[in-house]
């Protein structure tokens, strides 16, 4: 004989209600996570490579022959950077210290919270472009040094500025994109 209020079908009196314990408390409310703009990111990187490398095999071949005046004191005139920017610290062996510096630019901006929205992403995609496009250069062009001793590819000189190319260019705009975005305010929710 079951016990009084275990009989199937009855419940003890001191138990839950059927529905309140068998219904699973509702989960928090998670915010999406903002939408990350990888895509856009990767189609502006890949795009801005290419014309960075392919501008600089045409000066390779064309330049040496000497420069090409294209209007008021914009010449393209081939040159060979071994250092930093603007041939900052040339001949010093910076290469590796400087491919290393790109790798880690690169993945921050990558990871970061910058390709979540759509400036950011071209802006993050213009600065690693840049950034590979030059460690391209430190790689697979020839350098007397060795290992990531090969000079960065420069050709477009103003006459007034450090001769310099369009990875730089890249870089450039990527960065004043990126302190453009900071400096906005943040969207009201």
């Amino acid at each position: 004989m079951a016990a009084p209020g275990t009989e199937p079908g009855t419940e003890p009196a001191d138990a839950p209600e059927p529905s309140a314990r068998t219904t699973p408390a509702p989960a928090p409310e998670r915010p999406e996570p903002p939408r990350r703009h990888l895509g856009l990111l990767g189609a502006t990187v890949l795009a801005a490579l290419a014309v960075d490398q392919l501008s600089k095999d045409w000066a390779l071949r064309r330049l040496p022959r000497g420069p090409v005046h294209v209007v008021a004191s914009l010449d393209l005139r081939l040159a060979r950077n071994s250092g930093a920017a603007f041939s900052i610290g040339g001949g010093k062996g910076l290469g590796p210290f400087i491919a290393v510096l790109a790798l880690v630019v690169v993945g921050v901006l990558v990871a970061g919270s910058t390709p979540r929205t759509r400036p950011g992403a071209v802006a993050a995609g213009l600065v690693a472009a840049g950034a590979l496009g030059n460690l391209a250069d430190r790689l697979f062009r020839s350098g007397a040094g060795g290992f990531m001793q090969g000079a960065v590819v420069d050709f477009v000189d103003l006459g007034w500025w450090p001769i310099f190319n369009l990875a730089d260019s890249a870089i450039v705009t990527g960065a004043v994109l990126l302190v453009g975005r900071s400096l906005r305010p943040a969207p009201r929710t």
